[in-house]
């Protein structure tokens, strides 16, 4: 990976003189509410990927509770970055000028992706048919365009879900439906069903069943009651 100087760099906007401390000073408050047991330094960035990458600042964290940031594919440590980005009223544009890395997780992420996109490039390529990835932040979502921005085969496209914003790639020749193809796995939308899936038909009930029993017996003697015992009379 190359270093962080390039020929042609861009105008830096963020410094550590004027936004270091402030970033330092949220985060420290935030790290001692939760009880982690975290460090943060924040600077320029000494290594990146130009291609993909070209932050003014990086901060990146040490300390026993990392695991916690890293989790469900750096779950915590976006949000951080998110929060931090909302406290400093960075905009939508300079998103990518403050980067938050923790044990080199944000270059890692980035060669997976890049990886991810070429792999399902070649399978649309293959299958002729559009391949949708999951909801991604902006950033991510830059990292799979880019990758896929000299392929002449295929193009990527952004679309939206009630989860986000996600990343379609089609066949160069097709041409793009009016209602892209959803995003893969589990999502349940307002209406209870998943995107693109069918809708629910009578008697479709897929609640569980009651672990009381009641309802399973609605003709029998108890009238609907299940196992329960019937009510005593008043004593006499």
């Amino acid at each position: 990976m190359p270093e962080a100087q390039e020929p042609n760099p861009q105008t830096v906007i963020y410094t550590e003189a004027e936004h270091g401390e402030r970033i330092r000073d949220f985060l420290r408050t935030v790290i001692e509410h939760a009880q982690l047991d975290l460090e943060c330094t924040v600077a320029p960035p000494k290594r990146h990927d130009p291609d993909f990458d070209r932050p003014d600042l990086m901060v990146d964290f040490s300390g026993e509770d990392i695991d916690l940031l890293l989790a469900n594919k750096g779950e915590v440590l976006l949000a951080l970055e998110m929060l931090t980005l909302e406290v400093l009223h960075v905009p939508n544009d300079h998103h990518a000028r403050i980067a938050f890395d923790c044990n080199g997780y944000r270059l890692l992420r980035m060669r997976e992706l890049r990886l991810t996109a070429i792999t399902a490039a070649d399978r649309v390529v293959e299958s002729k048919k559009p391949f949708a990835f999951n909801p991604m932040n902006s950033r991510e979502r830059r990292v799979l365009h880019i990758a896929l921005r000299d392929r002449t085969d295929v193009r990527s496209e952004s679309a939206s879900s009630a989860h986000g914003r996600y990343v379609v790639i089609y066949p160069a020749a097709m041409k793009t439906p009016e209602v892209p193809p959803p995003p893969p796995g589990p999502f349940l939308p307002r209406g209870g069903r998943p995107e693109g899936g069918s809708p629910r038909g009578p008697g479709d009930d897929r609640r569980p069943p009651r672990r009381d029993g009641a309802g399973r017996d609605r003709g029998g003697r108890d009238g609907g009651r299940g196992d329960r015992p019937p009510r005593r009379g008043p004593r006499g």
